[in-house]
């Protein structure tokens, strides 16, 4: 019985499942971290007296949004909810890109030293979460190609090893268009 269950993938399946898990807890601990460093994000910044209120706002709001999810492992099984917190974390970092951007027209900003260290650790966080979708991406194809694979979908079907949902990306057609390039013809 033992051989049998080696041949039909039973334990791909339990190391693929758990190893998603894991990649997608990786994902979730750098979204905390970019979430935990915010608040001194946005307190350093409000000490620029004339900075815009609104683009502040916007990114508590977006925080405050991506936070109320309730991120657990089970998210990862559910594609509604799945779909839903990676719209909200994307609208976090719309919200976090805008910020840096606007950030660069305030001189003494750009030059306080606090605010510097700030903001590396959050282009570093972003790149780390950038490394952790892609392990989880990989993870899940993984998984997903074992089972739709015959023989091994018998045993996903058996054992109920449902396809993973991929990582959405909630502005697809955004993205894939392609930009307009205008060098004017004066």
């Amino acid at each position: 019985m033992a051989l049998q269950l080696s041949g039909c993938g039973y334990n791909d399946f339990q190391r693929l499942d758990e190893q998603s898990k894991a990649a997608w807890s990786e994902v979730l601990n750098q979204y905390q971290r970019r979430s935990d460093l915010i608040p001194n994000v946005v307190a350093t910044v409000k000490g620029e007296a004339n900075f815009e209120q609104e683009t502040l706002t916007k990114v508590v709001e977006a925080r405050a949004k991506a936070t109320s999810i309730q991120a657990t492992p089970e998210l990862i099984n559910n594609p509604e909810a799945f779909s839903k917190f990676q719209q909200a974390q994307g609208e976090l970092s719309g919200a976090l890109s805008r910020l840096l951007v606007v950030t660069e027209n305030y001189p003494n900003l750009k030059a306080n030293q606090g605010f510097q260290d700030l903001r590396v650790q959050l282009e570093g966080t972003e790149n780390r979460i950038t490394v952790a979708r892609n392990r989880y991406i990989q993870t899940v194809q993984e998984y997903n190609v074992l089972a739709r694979s015959f023989p091994t979908n018998l045993t996903a079907k058996v054992f109920g090893y449902d396809a993973k949902p991929p990582m959405p990306v909630p502005n697809e057609a955004q993205i894939t268009t392609p930009p307009k390039v205008d060098f004017g013809t004066k």
